[in-house]
């Protein structure tokens, strides 16, 4: 490895002493994922468990934090390397790059958590001028040897000089357009060599210097490019996506080379325990004849399905299945298998749980429970809140017209439509122009990975299940198909031919299946999503021609409601919201906004009042508002009836209220000009320039608004118990919750509650109906998260509206930061997700823990719940959890995704990974 040259680095990279830095696949197992990464921690569980799998050994996580840190490898590294090269060369029987026999190695990536193309892999390390005719004598198959080395130079080339890939790509080309043959094993030995020169050529000029000769030297840089590539924009930006940590760092596995391109009775292959996209049980993969690993998940060559592997290579093909049956048992879920056939003789070069569709996580865990394999609290961390809300996407009305040109492999469901574009780069530019688009390619491969996440889906003429845009896409839910052959996609002149010859130029709309693998021209319309129409009782999971997957989701989600300890509460502010939301498995009304019901023509209602100069002018109108707000909360609760339903007194900024102080404005200059009549309007003016604020949300709202505009809480505490006592007088069973909004001190609580207690005795008195209204405040502030303890003397529930308190904790204003700079924080790794979007643990999150706590420190009966949209996001979901909120409120459409993570995080088992 590279020496340490600064002291002070030199101290920092040796500064682990008695640390072990390099593991035999002998040495590790499964559950070392930290330390070994997940491609080391698998082969050596399929070592100890006896399967044919290369000799080698892995670099751990560990070094290669030591190098990020400090820029070298560890003092100790390049000797532990050593120790164990020599120990695989005595047990191969053969020395690294040796001109006669060489060893082979290849050098491979393995962070903790999957990241399939993100980070660097060299095969065929220890290939020289020199030892290249040694492996060709061997073989006894020049062309395999010269091919074998323009791959190691290829992709040596790229990886650890940095040299532009397409240079290597053009070449490619060139050396089949001269021999005038398509693919590249049509090439012979003498072309190869050819092309070895051009590529030592390319590697010369634009790195600098000439590729290795020695193979030791090949191995450090390419372990050191490894390390490097954990940094790379690509696995930043996946990691971004995925929510993959920073700090893990990966592991580097070194690997004895078994070859598929000796010939036809050599290959290369992926495989799948079960379909990743639709979860059924059977034969799934791909393989290639004559190939290297790396041609299969690059999708440049299209590959035959693995159930032909039988008819190619039977004794393989057998022992395979048998293998892929002890994997899938073993790990107990659907494995990802790589595989190499040499000359007859099966290896295996990976396994990991695999990536897979949402439909067939939810058919999966069901059939594993059905086999007995894992139980209902493992079934639910085989499922994610996420992998539901694609559920509930809509799909192609398949009764529609349409216009099919094309038909490929079906690699991740979903229905996206979108123009056509054919480059990342204009995938991310037109996406953040606003416009959808679908990313089309021959292709695709890590450098696209941009733009796959800003396209609505990826169409690609080659590949398959396995391909490159098929595990990525499906590893971000995004919709996919892939292989479509005969579409003719031309990236150049930015087009693509479909049969009959009718081209699709940049910018024309089309349409993509991912569940069926259908192409069409333009906008196909689309119908809600079975599992939507389940939700909403349109279709019952148990009539026998209930879809297959709404029945693993009814099953799924009978497991989570067991499970969960917290409950589900809707955010609502109508009768029909109300009713869809218990539909979607509701609990309660956790949110309802009062201020919705003063819009449109109650507005002017508000404004009168806002702007009384009079007492009776005030009371005229609040005398106008009751009967229409009493109105409202009887059909809520009778919606809700039975279940709690907490009402926001009114919340919102001041000028929400009142006209734009701008038209106003003009309004009343326009008159003037004109000399026509504008006292109501110049009236209105002077009373808006009175109570206007530089900053409303920070301003007259909320509590403030309620104690400084006499009678307005009063008159909804008032509309309030008189709708519950009209529902008690017919039978009904209200569960009303007051809740008072934006408290900083327990005096402001106080005063307000005195108000409403009275008035709700007065409507106790006068209808003789005993209603019990539970009373409680918003906790939205940072001063009110801090006071808790006290301001739970006068509060019998706090609910946490975090929108606010994210707000008020950040300094931010929503409606300006998400658009104006998170983007940039994003990019640069500030924020891992919008704190808007998964609440901030460590800022948001300890006000609300810490409130938590103090509230009930003074009112061990407190009820707690969330009311922001955080209570819809699946990782806040499992923070409200552990800090003990009774429940969580979010939009209807959420409940399901809610009640999932409810679930998922009451039966947290230790061991279970499936990102």
């Amino acid at each position: 490895m590279s020496e340490n040259k600064d002291p002070q680095v030199a101290e920092q990279a040796g500064s682990v002493e008695g640390v072990k830095f390099v593991y035999d696949f002998t040495e590790g197992n499964k559950d070392l994922k930290d330390l070994l990464g997940g491609k080391g921690a698998n082969l050596a569980e399929m070592t100890n468990l006896g399967l044919p799998v290369p000799p080698g050994f892995t670099i751990t996580t560990e070094a290669c934090k030591v190098y990020l840190d400090s820029g070298e490898e560890p003092a100790a590294l390049r000797d532990e390397v050593s120790a164990h090269l020599e120990a695989l060369e005595q047990r191969m029987g053969k020395k690294l790059g040796q001109t006669d026999d060489p060893l082979l190695v290849s050098v491979r990536s393995g962070a903790k958590f999957s990241m399939p193309g993100m980070m660097d892999t060299v095969l065929n390390i220890g290939l020289s001028d020199k030892s290249v005719q040694g492996l060709a004598k061997q073989a006894g198959d020049e062309r395999f040897a010269w091919d074998s080395y323009r791959r190691l130079i290829q992709m040596f080339g790229k990886t650890v000089l940095g040299v532009d890939g397409d240079l290597f790509e053009e070449a490619l080309e060139k050396a089949k357009e001269a021999k005038k043959v398509t693919v590249d094993t049509e090439l012979e030995a003498a072309d190869l060599k050819k092309l070895v020169t051009a590529f030592k050529k390319i590697v010369k000029k634009e790195a600098g210097r000439d590729f290795p000769q020695d193979p030791r030297e090949q191995m450090d840089l390419a372990i050191k490019a490894v390390f490097d590539s954990w940094n790379g924009d690509r696995a930043k930006l996946y990691r971004r996506q995925e929510r993959i940590p920073h700090d893990l760092g990966t592991a580097v596995n070194v690997c004895s080379m078994v070859f598929g391109n000796l010939g036809p009775d050599s290959g290369t292959g992926v495989a799948f325990t079960r379909d990743p996209a639709s979860g059924h049980q059977g034969v799934y993969g791909d393989y290639l004849q004559n190939a290297q690993g790396e041609d299969v998940v690059a999708g440049i060559r299209n590959t035959v399905p693995l159930a032909e592997l039988e008819s190619i290579d039977k004794k393989s093909y057998d022992q395979l299945m048998q293998i892929m049956e002890t994997l899938e048992n073993h790990y107990k879920d659907l494995c990802d298998i790589e595989f190499t056939i040499e000359r007859g003789r099966l290896w295996m070069l990976q396994t990991r749980v695999g990536k897979r569709t949402a439909g067939a996580a939810f058919r999966i865990a069901t059939q594993l429970v059905d086999q007995g394999l894992i139980d209902e609290a493992e079934a639910l961390q085989r499922v994610t809140g996420a992998q539901l809300a694609q559920l509930m996407f809509p799909r192609f009305d398949e009764k529609a017209k349409v216009e099919q040109v094309g038909r490929g492999i079906a690699a991740s469901p979903g229905a996206a439509v979108g123009k056509a574009v054919f480059d990342s780069y204009t995938a991310v530019k037109w996406s953040r122009s606003g416009e959808k688009v679908i990313l089309i390619r021959r292709e695709t491969n890590p450098d696209d990975l941009d733009g796959m996440i800003a396209a609505e889906g990826i169409l690609t003429s080659r590949g398959g299940k396995t391909s490159h845009a098929a595990v990525v896409a499906r590893g971000m839910g995004k919709t996919c198909v892939c292989g479509a052959e005969e579409l003719e996609v031309d990236t150049k002149r930015r087009r693509m031919t479909v049969p009959g010859g009718h081209v699709v130029e940049e910018g024309d709309l089309i349409s993509i299946d991912g569940s069926t693998g259908k192409v069409y021209l333009g906008e196909v319309p689309v119908v809600p999503s079975p599992v939507v129409e389940y939700f909403e009782g349109r279709m019952h999971p148990g009539a026998d021609d209930a879809d297959e997957l709404v029945q693993a989701v009814h099953r799924i989600m009978a497991f989570a409601d067991r499970k969960r300890r917290l409950r589900v509460r809707a955010n609502a502010d109508n009768a029909e919201d109300a009713l869809r939301a218990r539909r979607f498995g509701a609990q309660g009304i956790g949110l309802c906004r009062t201020e919705h019901m003063f819009l449109g023509d109650r507005r002017e209602l508000v404004e009168r009042l806002i702007l009384a100069d009079t007492e009776d002018e005030r009371e005229g109108a609040l005398a106008q508002l009751l009967p229409l707000q009493k109105k409202d909360f009887v059909e809520l609760f009778s919606a809700m009836d039975g279940l709690p339903v907490t009402v926001r007194l009114l919340d919102p900024p001041l000028h929400e209220f009142l006209p734009d102080i701008t038209e106003l404005s003009v309004r009343v200059a326009l008159a003037e000009s004109r000399q026509e009549p504008h006292e109501n309007e110049l009236r209105l003016l002077q009373a808006v320039h009175r109570l206007h604020e530089q900053n409303p949300m920070l301003g007259l709202r909320g509590v403030r608004l309620g104690l400084v505009i006499p009678g307005l809480f009063t008159m909804q505490v008032r509309a309030i118990a008189e709708a519950a006592a009209e529902r008690k007088a017919a039978k009904g069973d209200p569960r009303a919750e007051i809740m008072i909004p934006l408290v900083g001190t327990v005096q402001e609580l106080e005063i307000v509650r005195e108000e409403a207690d009275q008035v709700i005795a007065e409507v106790q008195e006068a209808t003789g109906t005993e209603l019990k209204l539970a009373i409680g405040t918003m906790i939205e502030l940072p001063r009110a998260a801090l006071t808790a303890g006290q301001i739970a003397e006068a509060a019998e529930f706090f609910s946490f509206g975090t929108n606010d308190l994210t707000q008020t904790v950040w300094g931010f204003s929503r409606d300006d930061v998400e658009a104006s700079f998170f983007t940039a924080y994003l990019e640069k790794g500030i924020f891992g997700v919008s704190p808007f979007e998964t609440i901030d643990k460590d800022g948001v999150g300890s006000l609300v823990a810490a409130a938590a706590k103090a509230g009930r420190a003074t009112r061990p009966d407190l009820k707690l719940g969330v009311c922001g949209e955080h209570g819809g996001d699946p990782e806040s979901v499992h923070f409200f959890h552990e800090v003990g909120l009774d429940y969580v409120s979010c939009s209807p459409f959420r409940i399901p995704v809610a009640r999932l993570e409810a679930g998922r995080a009451a039966s947290t088992s230790v061991g279970s990974d499936h990102r």
